[in-house]
């Protein structure tokens, strides 16, 4: 079991652009409802753009018009919560969304706890390290993994011969064609790493490894800018991922994503398979091998991811 020490503090890294975060949101989530979606006449009047127009959007909030665009324009300051509440309910928003909504709109201040240094609490290394068969690692801020457990390392690759940098989930995905063959819906693992940092991004928009990491992607990946674009957010805490393994083929494993208390910045993950299925056994072999599939390259990141 391994953990991390987080990289230095990046040279560059501008904030990212808070009013212009709270307006690109505001207006994709008006941009994907239809007035019959929210119980408005449709007279077939020609749109020029998709979606709700800002007025139909005012009037199912209960707002002027001219109060609105202010607040589609990225100009928060001073709105209630009962204002944001009523324009989540007229955008359909998920409590993710809303969430993440009041974070733009009224955002706290959180210079300290952005620069803190994350850290594992030392019972929770020993918890991973007593996990025998089950892969699990913790996640922090800006999809960095922060420690992990051996079968985790053997699933998903020997994230300790990484640089503490690379030990991050995004740049994994986005820029190492490795996850892309580990991943069998590699776009939908890419969907929910993008809609994590959104939620970061309006938690924290003054974090500096954030926008770093933000810039990086955007120049290097094409699929990363297509789906920031989208400005989703949302939150996954259970599933089942589908694997191609390079060493035991494919498996189907459930995971449960753990919010910790005390820190609920981090996030436990494990994953397990079907009692008694292909992908129980298939676990059960990467056991037995240990460290030797782990220097076998099993789902192992290069370096220079």
């Amino acid at each position: 079991m391994a953990s991390t020490t987080e990289p230095p503090e990046p040279s560059s890294g501008a904030p990212l652009d808070r009013r212009a975060e709270l307006s690109e949101f505001l207006r994709t989530r008006r941009a994907r409802l239809k007035p019959e979606d929210v119980g408005l006449p449709d007279f077939g009047r020609h749109r020029r753009v998709p979606g709700l127009r800002r007025e139909e959007l005012a009037q199912l909030a209960g707002v002027s018009v001219a109060y609105y665009t202010r607040l589609e324009q990225g100009n928060g300051r001073n709105v209630s919560a009962e204002v944001l509440d009523s324009i989540a309910r007229a955008l359909r928003l998920t409590d993710a969304e809303h969430a993440h909504l009041t974070h733009l709109a009224k955002p706290k201040h959180k210079k300290k706890q952005t620069a803190r240094p994350q850290q594992v609490r030392a019972s929770l290394r020993q918890l991973l390290a007593t996990m025998d068969g089950v892969p699990a690692y913790i996640v922090g801020r800006r999809a960095e993994i922060l420690a992990w457990n051996p079968m985790a390392a053997a699933l998903f690759g020997d994230w300790a011969q990484l640089p503490a940098a690379e030990r991050n989930w995004a740049r994994l995905v986005f820029l190492n064609p490795d996850y892309r063959d580990l991943f069998v819906d590699w776009e939908q693992k890419a969907i929910d790493i993008v809609c994590a940092l959104r939620m970061d991004a309006g938690c924290y928009p003054d974090d500096p490894r954030l926008s770093a990491l933000v810039g990086e992607l955007s120049v290097k990946s094409e699929d990363f800018r297509r789906l920031w674009a989208t400005h989703d957010v949302k939150e996954k805490s259970h599933g089942v991922k589908h694997l191609r393994h390079p060493l035991v083929g494919a498996l189907s494993l459930n995971f449960e994503g753990f919010r910790l208390l005390g820190d609920g910045e981090q996030t436990m993950v494990t994953y397990h398979a079907e009692p008694g299925s292909a992908s129980a056994e298939a676990l059960r072999l990467l056991a037995s091998w240990g460290t030797d599939a782990t220097r076998a390259g099993a789902g192992s990141p290069s370096p220079s991811a």
